[in-house]
């Protein structure tokens, strides 16, 4: 899957498809007949056995089982079996990660216990250009101190040095949401350990793509959501990683029964579970689970190090077709160009960069479009083919050089972009 100096065509990247050890599992998914299919680093494509698995769930598990299904089913048990079976792809231990909530509610939960474990230290320490949500969710853990914590924003180069006495945590996402640039796990995680601080990481754009060691870079703490590369289908449940030497130590906030050492003991007061199922609330979405198991399992019929090195060669190989056939229609690599340094996906700004997206949708190539002028592109190797790499962008030159995207239809601002 290397790409040299020499000119490619259609038929080089049917080559390339041809020798792809990951080829075979593209047919394990349902992709419209067609469609070039570039967004799986906001929501994953559906794979196939996952209506058989939503029937059996619904008709047979709840419609015949009923409430017996919590135990005959493994119900009560599955936000436990999942995080042992997602954690061998994100480098942690069985017994350390959780399926479970929204990522925001986990990062809720780990911020939380992070202030708590650093109660004579005030900063917690973020990106600013990262994805806003878990801003505003740090911006509410310190709220909810009454000002005893601040929330300080840096940018890429800025954090280490940021790092001081006075750190509670630095929560970093891994792979930025936006440009896909990748942060040094490891490096971070060392400063801030040697300022006796924590790490917390956002695994969305990393996890499934590409490898993560949370426990050979020492993280304390990890989030991250199952619908994106893990193809667990929308609003499907978040992960949340703690490293077996916080448990029964870093306590979340949100005490709910789940959480409970003996939850079906009926206590009226609370006493907390010693290990990670400490870290759930309340009931789960048993249905939306159920499907994020089988995304899972594909994932784990993989190799990570070929889907990495795949991710690499479609990202490269994007780049280059759009940088030398698209050249002078304004387009600036808005991602890392060292392979190394860029997660799954590939930006572009442009200063139309919406209407050029929607007239790309309409043209059978889905990516997305982030505010104020970034067209992003996710390679999810598992399904994504080199051909569909020349299609898309055979049709980007098309919608340029015909000056397609300047058509009415194509202004109009969707609530969802």
């Amino acid at each position: 899957m290397t790409l040299d100096a020499e000119p490619l065509d259609r038929a080089a990247c049917q080559a390339m498809d041809a020798a792809d050890p990951l080829a075979s599992l593209r047919d394990r998914f349902d992709l419209p007949e067609g469609l070039i299919y570039l967004d799986g680093n906001s929501l994953g494509a559906m794979p196939k056995d996952a209506a058989a698995r939503a029937h059996d769930v619904v008709t047979r598990e709840w419609g015949t089982g009923l409430i017996k299904s919590w135990n005959s089913a493994g119900w009560f048990d599955l936000p436990v079996r999942l995080g042992d079976k997602l954690a061998p792809l994100i480098g942690a231990a069985p017994g350390e990660v959780v399926v479970c909530d929204s990522t925001s509610q986990n990062l809720f939960k780990v911020l939380s216990a992070a202030v708590a474990l650093r109660p004579d230290r005030r900063v917690l320490i973020l990106e600013g250009s990262n994805f806003p949500t878990n801003n505003y969710i740090a911006e509410g853990v310190a709220a909810a101190t009454g000002g005893r914590v601040e929330v300080r924003l840096c940018e890429k180069d800025e954090i280490a040095e940021a790092i001081d006495e006075d750190t509670i945590a630095v929560a970093i996402t891994h792979v930025h949401y936006k440009s896909g640039h990748v942060h040094d796990m490891a490096a971070i995680t060392a400063r801030a350990h040697a300022a006796g601080a924590l790490s917390i990481w956002d695994l969305c754009h990393s996890a499934g793509a590409m490898p993560v060691d949370l426990n050979g870079a020492g993280v304390d703490f990890a989030v991250g959501c199952t619908y994106k590369y893990l193809n667990g289908g929308p609003g499907s449940p978040a992960f949340l990683f703690a490293a077996r030497r916080h448990q029964g130590q870093a306590l979340q906030p949100v005490t709910g029964w789940w959480g409970h050492a003996a939850p079906f003991a009926f206590e009226p007061g609370y006493r907390p579970q010693q290990g990670i199922r400490q870290y759930l609330i309340g009931t789960q979405q048993i249905l939306s689970m159920a499907l994020a198991e089988v995304g899972l399992d594909i994932h784990l019929s993989a190799d990570m190090g070929a889907i990495r090195t795949k991710s690499i060669a479609l990202t490269d190989l994007f780049i280059r077709l759009v940088e030398q056939r698209c050249a002078g229609h304004g387009f600036t690599l808005a991602s890392p160009r060292a392979a190394e340094a860029r997660g799954s996906q590939v930006s572009f700004a442009h200063a139309d960069g919406y209407p050029i997206m929607r007239a790309l949708i309409a043209a059978g190539v889905v990516g997305d479009f982030r505010a104020p002028d970034t067209v992003r592109f996710g390679f999810t190797p598992l399904y994504v083919r080199f051909v569909d790499v020349w299609d898309a962008v055979d049709r980007l030159v098309a919608i340029m050089d015909g000056g397609i995207w300047k058509l009415p239809e194509h202004q109009v601002r969707d609530a969802v972009t």
